[in-house]
């Protein structure tokens, strides 16, 4: 058997002005900043003679090709993002941007911002909108609940505020 599997679907091209600015700035620094230290690192480890035993060269190598990477796949989102600067005109309803308070069974508050999925953070609270949790919170207002699959559970949630700020 193959080890081929079907490309996955890119994620959603939605961006905020801020996960834009974080990107672009992302991309100025790797290519600006970090790859000519990485380039200048590698022409000297490759000047100090056989490379196939060198352990300098082989790891520059491969972190300049993390660089490339990580710059060219950057380039790809940046060209196809599509920057929401403005909030909905019904700011009652939650749609991407918005900022969540949610209340579990447990009875605790949770807190959330719908953004895009360059821009996911867990410490900060930030959801990619593909995710489950923004798929099923998507278009709720303040007080209606939602039964969303969790890694380990089901469990329904109740919308306490949605705020665009």
């Amino acid at each position: 058997m193959g080890r081929w599997r079907p490309p996955e679907k890119p994620g959603s091209p939605y961006i905020t002005p801020a996960g834009a600015k974080q990107l672009r700035e992302e991309v100025q620094y790797l290519w600006k900043t970090l790859r000519p230290e990485v380039v200048k690192a590698l022409s000297a480890a490759a000047a100090e003679g056989d490379r196939s035993e060198n352990a300098e060269y082989t790891y520059r190598k491969k972190q300049l090709g993390e660089i490339d990477r990580r710059v060219r796949y950057l380039s790809k989102r940046i060209d196809v993002m599509n920057i929401v600067e403005d909030q909905p005109a019904d700011t009652t309803v939650i749609r991407f941007g918005a900022w969540i308070t949610l209340q579990g069974a447990t009875r605790e508050l949770l807190e959330y911002r719908i953004v895009g999925v360059d821009e996911t953070d867990a410490a900060k609270g930030y959801i990619s909108i593909d995710s489950p949790v923004a798929r099923a919170l998507l278009g709720k207002s303040v007080g209606d609940s939602s039964e969303i699959e969790l890694p380990q559970s089901r469990e329904r949630f109740t919308v306490k505020e949605v705020r665009y700020s």
